[in-house]
């Protein structure tokens, strides 16, 4: 059976390429925004433990990841709690909140790609990571990003990979 892709492959106004997810949780954005700058909150769907100094040119620290070294990002844009974009890894990440109704947020993620040929690896990812966020926002537990072999991760690969998104840059960790 195929896996469910709910990324998309674009193109952004600048020219730099990008997978983008969006999610409606149903919590006020404000709990989403937990779910995205509070390093404990971070750590149960996000690849590394992240840890911000919230503001413009802050620095950003990862750690966590068995696929990673440590490493430090610089905080590009924040606009609590609707927008937090950093630097992760030769990418971007955007992280917007938009309130829907009373109690419910699009989330949106868009993954500003270094290198074009990274978005079907990179999508995979993100789909496990934000599967185990969907989990933790309806206040189930989900095994996250480091899942090993039963994680669905390859999967999605492959669907990207079928769907023409570009591919063929390195996966850490073998694959």
């Amino acid at each position: 059976m195929a896996a469910e892709l709910t990324g998309t492959y674009v193109t952004l106004d600048d020219g730099r390429p990008a997978v983008r997810f969006s999610r409606v949780y149903d919590h006020p954005v404000e709990r989403v925004w937990r779910f995205v700058t509070d390093p404990d909150e971070l750590a149960q769907w996000f690849p590394s433990r992240a840890e911000f100094e919230l503001r413009p040119g802050g620095t950003v620290t990862f750690s966590g990841d068995p696929n990673m070294p440590e490493s430090t990002g610089t905080v590009v844009a924040v606009d609590a709690p609707r927008h937090l974009s950093f630097e992760w890894g030769g990418d971007e990440l955007c992280f917007d909140l938009e309130a829907v109704e009373e109690k419910r947020t699009r989330f949106t993620l868009t993954n500003v790609l270094g290198e074009r040929n990274t978005a079907a690896r990179n999508g995979a990812g993100w789909e496990v990571c934000l599967s185990a966020l969907d989990a933790k926002a309806r206040g189930e537990r989900f095994e996250g990003p480091h899942a090993g072999t039963s994680s669905p991760w390859k999967a999605f690969y492959e669907g990207y990979v079928a769907a023409g998104i570009p591919s063929g840059a390195p996966v850490p960790g073998g694959s």
